[in-house]
């Protein structure tokens, strides 16, 4: 009955007057629509609410066999952050005079780390005598496993070894520019107004070097070296990339090309010098 009443809704004219019969076939269809919507939506939520619940097992279970693995690949690259962590987690048990806990949780978690850390062990199983004693750790010899430089070096263990997977710097770049900019600029002051004084000042900005040699204490930039000239590359004589690969100087280039050919000094390979691009380090 309702279907040949929606069938017979739409077979009406589109300017045609909406009837009685009409009006109660779109109100069930829209009804309908509405059940049907709620329906849908409720086993929408009962579905999120179980994969929601598999995700928090799986969570639960997954997660610290997930760190455990980590952490051994970790300590086989020869960091100390997981022993650092489970240090930190054991003074606080002695902290709290829980010498059995802390007994278990040694065995549990730092007993396969000995190998590498066996001197710390030592005094971590030493500190245990002094829980019974007045005043506690911080009375004992082994007052400084509650200083906060053991949460400072794990913070620092921990930024390093971040900052090493994901391919970054321990320090800010801009911290480093800053300080070699602090350690330069006075000795370059000094040194212009010097020139300024004899009236040489002209000199300096002439040339695209350094009047002084400014000692930094590191290389805050990369350099190149041409293997064919035995000569560090310039913004004159800039590396330029071959078409096999192979890098070697401007200089060496022009050097070697013989019209349009180029053939490689490290491989067979032929090009046109035109071919080689310039690479900026």
């Amino acid at each position: 009955m309702e279907l040949t009443s929606v069938n017979n809704t739409q077979q009406v004219p589109a300017d045609a007057d909406v009837t009685t019969s009409h009006g109660i076939a779109l109100t069930q269809c829209a009804q309908k629509i509405k059940d049907l919507s709620s329906s849908l939506a409720t086993e929408h939520r009962d579905l999120h609410g179980t994969v929601s619940k598999v995700g928090k097992a799986i969570d639960k279970n997954f997660v610290p066999d997930f760190w455990a693995t980590s952490s051994e690949e970790h300590e086989l690259q020869g960091t100390a952050l997981h022993f650092q962590l489970h240090r930190l987690h054991l003074v606080g048990l002695l902290q709290r005079g829980a010498a059995a806990e802390a007994i278990a949780y040694a065995r549990a978690h730092l007993a396969p780390l000995a190998r590498q850390h066996e001197r710390d062990l030592q005094v971590l199983m030493g500190s245990l005598a002094f829980l019974r004693v007045p005043g506690g750790l911080a009375r004992s010899p082994y007052a400084f496993l509650l200083e906060p430089a053991l949460w400072s070096d794990t913070c620092e263990a921990f930024t390093r070894d971040a900052c090493a997977l994901l391919g970054l710097s321990v320090r800010s770049p801009l911290a480093v520019c800053v300080e070699a900019g602090s350690l330069a600029l006075p000795a370059l002051l000094n040194i212009k107004q010097v020139m300024m004084q004899r009236q040489v000042a002209g000199v300096w900005s002439t040339r695209d070097e350094l009047p002084i040699e400014i000692r930094l204490g590191c290389q805050f930039h990369s350099v190149f070296a041409c293997p064919i000239l035995r000569q560090q590359s310039s913004d004159a004589n800039p590396p330029m990339r071959l078409v096999c690969g192979h890098v070697i100087s401007r200089d060496a280039l022009h050097k070697l090309a013989s019209g349009s050919k180029l053939k490689c000094p490290y491989c067979p390979v032929e090009q046109n010098p035109s071919d080689a691009r310039l690479i900026h380090f």
